[in-house]
């Protein structure tokens, strides 16, 4: 790891229209635009950890552009540019601190809806099927292990919360919150670039096992929004070391989870502060994971 990399953990962007800051993400208002900033901070259990993660803003700025270009024959994005040459000029004196971790975007109205596609049976997906042999309410065949492959992707959306846990809703349920002929059409078009996403990534030697997805109108059209394909918004399993019984090695944050947990730490603020081994093997996570996805290394460059 490079040991002058400089954490972001907070932007600060004099002139500039700060709307909110995130667990993870800073925006902006950009004339008629948005600029999503995307820090080191990392959360887990809702908290916003004290340490962050070097490089990790980057990997998750560079993956979604990754995917917002694949997948833009399926359906239109946010993205206008994360090249910081093409910024507006406003933002020109702040060029090194938002180099491959910001994207300016188009404003959108965001539908208050998670769009998750699952292909595998695990986390809450998994809990709730060995209560109920379904998922909400999608009934699964009898018998499946954690982190079996299911028979056909599913669709099971949540309702977005601004505060603790997302909660997870059937179909008839999303159709009264935001109408049936939307709730129809976010289904599709998130089965559809999970199956994208999901042959494309077969073929690199990583198992996609779920995702969520976020939606906005714009102009009266649905586009994607938010980040795509990220670590920390799907979870990614290593083909060659997949066995379905038990939890799998994720590219994405449950080993940082898994150390919180044996720390017995009782998930309120503050959030315990992170040994260096500990960020680093997370760090290092994150930069395979957009090594395996895109071909490339990332470039560190600060």
């Amino acid at each position: 790891m490079n040991s002058f990399y400089s954490l972001i953990l907070k932007t600060e962007l004099p002139g500039i229209k700060l709307l909110k800051r995130g667990k993870v993400r800073d925006i902006y208002e950009v004339e008629d635009n948005l600029l999503i900033v995307t820090t080191d901070r990392v959360s887990a259990f809702d908290c916003v950890l004290p340490d962050g993660i070097p490089y990790k803003g980057k990997v998750l700025t560079g993956l979604s552009e990754f995917w917002f270009n694949l997948t833009q024959d399926i359906i239109a994005n946010h993205l206008i540019t994360c090249d910081e040459d093409k910024f507006p000029r406003e933002l020109i004196p702040f060029k090194r601190i938002l180099k491959g971790r910001a994207m300016l975007v188009k404003k959108a109205e965001p539908i208050k809806i998670e769009c998750i596609a699952r292909g595998y049976l695990t986390g809450s997906a998994y809990s709730e099927y060995k209560q109920r042999g379904s998922v909400t309410d999608i009934k699964l065949p009898n018998g499946l292990k954690e982190a079996d492959c299911l028979p056909e992707p599913i669709f099971t959306p949540a309702t977005k919360a601004s505060e603790g846990h997302d909660v997870n809703i059937n179909m008839k349920k999303m159709g009264e919150l935001i109408g049936d002929e939307l709730a129809e059409k976010l289904k599709n078009k998130t089965l559809s670039i999970y199956k994208r996403a999901r042959k494309i990534l077969e073929l690199k030697g990583i198992i996609l096992s779920d995702t969520k997805l976020e939606f906005g109108i714009l102009k009266k059209e649905i586009i994607l929004i938010d980040e795509l394909l990220t670590p920390d918004s799907s979870r990614f399993w290593i083909k060659e070391n997949y066995k379905p019984g038990h939890p799998q090695i994720s590219f994405d944050k449950q080993f940082l989870r898994d150390y919180l947990e044996s720390i017995n730490w009782d998930k309120t603020s503050p959030a315990p502060t992170l040994p260096s081994s500990i960020i680093k093997k997370t760090s290092e996570r994150y930069l395979k994971s957009y090594q395996m996805i895109t071909g490339k290394k990332l470039n560190k460059d600060s």
